[in-house]
């Protein structure tokens, strides 16, 4: 039978790294129990409780982009199971700006880092208002709290942006954000994002968090992450084995400093130095092709001590491994 909207849970790319990763079986017994079209009630109230949300979108060339919207927590809404209101607009200088448009595709990534809670609704934009936009849900799901740091995050109005600047380099100041995090976010989209309607063929958003400095730059200005265990859906990998452009989106928890990077992504499955990264299943090595750096752009500021996942303990560092190289 042709997939439909309502029938494609997983397109052929995460199927491919299913496969690969032998969880392909388990998952075709069980699909239609991890992913809904629609929000179950506690989704709903999660969603609600939020003082930000990651989008995910891809602009008219093709570019995927992760974006941050905020508000005071109350800002989403939904009115039914299927739909999200979201009161708030992109800010300044972020690509959502461009991107955000009625019948689009749209990832979005609620994620709550002090208690590690995190679900994901991709779907498409329904309506557009004067203070925000309403989406409407083709795929609903939770993820585990693995390699999530907790730390408390409270909506903090900082005023003006003070300064923005797009390169096709990295500089001494995105450097230095990309090596010291501890955590990013990424989107991804099949290749025939905003013109398929089946449910499978969009635009997804997720999480990836490792010890500080998990993200390392190579001798060519590309970053190097490992891919650890995850909920093997594939969501963004399946994406990206089909379509390798991503869209990444660093935080500076600390000065609220914002990088959106465009870049090109290859997956490495076998080789020496995922072999010596303990934990690694594989390794990205994304090629950076514009990064856009906003100084203390995000109107959040986080509280308190920074709490490691327990799941990171048993992984490795690239320091340790340069320094035994």
């Amino acid at each position: 039978m042709k997939p439909t909207a309502d029938t494609a849970i997983f397109h052929d790319g995460e199927h491919e790294l299913q496969l690969r990763a032998g969880s392909r079986k388990h998952l075709a017994a069980m699909e239609s129990q991890l992913i809904r079209n629609y929000m179950p009630e506690q989704h709903r109230a999660f969603f609600a409780q939020l003082p930000f949300v990651i989008a995910g979108s891809v602009d008219r060339g093709g570019q995927p982009w992760a974006s941050l919207l905020c508000n005071p927590p109350g800002f989403i809404t939904s009115p039914d199971p299927r739909h999200l209101a979201i009161a708030a607009l992109p800010m300044a200088a972020d690509p959502l700006l461009q991107t955000l448009a009625c019948g689009a595709g749209i990832a979005l990534l609620g994620i709550e880092q002090h208690t590690r809670r995190r679900n994901r609704l991709n779907g498409v934009v329904a309506q557009l208002n004067p203070g925000g936009f309403e989406v409407e849900a083709k795929q609903s799901f939770g993820n585990c709290p693995k390699y999530i740091q907790a730390r408390t995050a409270e909506y903090w109005e900082r005023g003006a942006v003070l300064s923005s600047d797009g390169t096709t380099a990295l500089t001494q100041a995105t450097r230095r954000i990309i090596e010291s995090a501890d955590t990013f976010f990424i989107a991804s989209a099949h290749p025939d994002a905003n013109k398929s309607r089946i449910a499978s063929n969009g635009i997804d958003v997720s999480h990836r968090g490792g010890k500080p400095g998990f993200v390392k730059i190579d001798r060519e200005d590309a970053l190097l992450i490992p891919d650890f265990s995850g909920n093997r859906f594939f969501n963004t990998l399946g994406n990206l084995i089909l379509n390798p452009r991503a869209g990444l989106l660093f935080v500076d928890f600390e000065t609220g400093d914002l990088l959106y990077i465009a870049t090109t992504t290859e997956i490495i499955f076998d080789g020496p130095e995922l072999n010596a990264f303990v934990g690694a299943e594989r390794l990205l090595r994304l090629r950076v092709n514009y990064v856009r750096h906003v100084t203390a752009a995000a109107p959040l500021r986080w509280q308190g001590a920074v709490q490691t996942s327990p799941f990171l303990e048993q992984t490795g560092n690239w320091g340790e491994l340069d320094s035994s190289a």
